[in-house]
Parts: C-alpha cells; sequence; structure tokens
C-alpha cells in the first residue's frame, strides 16, 4: 500500500495515469507529454510499475504502458470501508 500511495503522491504520476486512462500510450509518446527529460518520465513509470498502477509490454524497440484499474479498485474498496465504518 505504501508505494501505492507513494505513486500517487506525485503530480506527474497523476498526469501520466490520466493520460494512460484514454488509452495505451508508448513511454515516448508519454513523455511528448511533458517538459522534463526521458529517464525523468521512465523513473516516473518505474514506480507506477512498481506500485501495480501500469503494466508494460515491449513490442520491438518501444514498451507500452497501460493503465492497470485491478489496483484502483482494490483502492477504492479498501477506502470505502472507512466510510462505512464513519457512518456506523
Amino acid at each position: 500500500m505504501n508505494n501505492l500511495l507513494k505513486a500517487l503522491n506525485d503530480p506527474t504520476r497523476r498526469q501520466i495515469l490520466e493520460l494512460l486512462g484514454k488509452g495505451d500510450l508508448s513511454a515516448g509518446d508519454i513523455a511528448d507529454q511533458f517538459d522534463m527529460s526521458k529517464p525523468s518520465i521512465s523513473h516516473h513509470l518505474d514506480l507506477l510499475r512498481q506500485a501495480g498502477l501500469v503494466e508494460s509490454v515491449k513490442k520491438g524497440q518501444f514498451i507500452y504502458y497501460s493503465i492497470n484499474t485491478t489496483v484502483f479498485d482494490e483502492l477504492i474498496k479498501w477506502m470505502l470501508k472507512f466510510r462505512q465504518t464513519k457512518k456506523k
């Protein structure tokens, strides 16, 4: 859970997730959306992947990223437990 919350705490990583919410993208396509170095974007993508928020597939020379909605579903269920507890 720590990796997940750490990954979501950064605005750049949240922006990457928003982009991937619209569809799969290559690392280069993601990097083109930001004014920072490709190694920096690669680091953000790696943290998102470690947290389970994105999945990556290598196709030829390119790595394509997609959002992993399963982790979001689990996070929402976990958060809803607190809301249900508060109502009781």
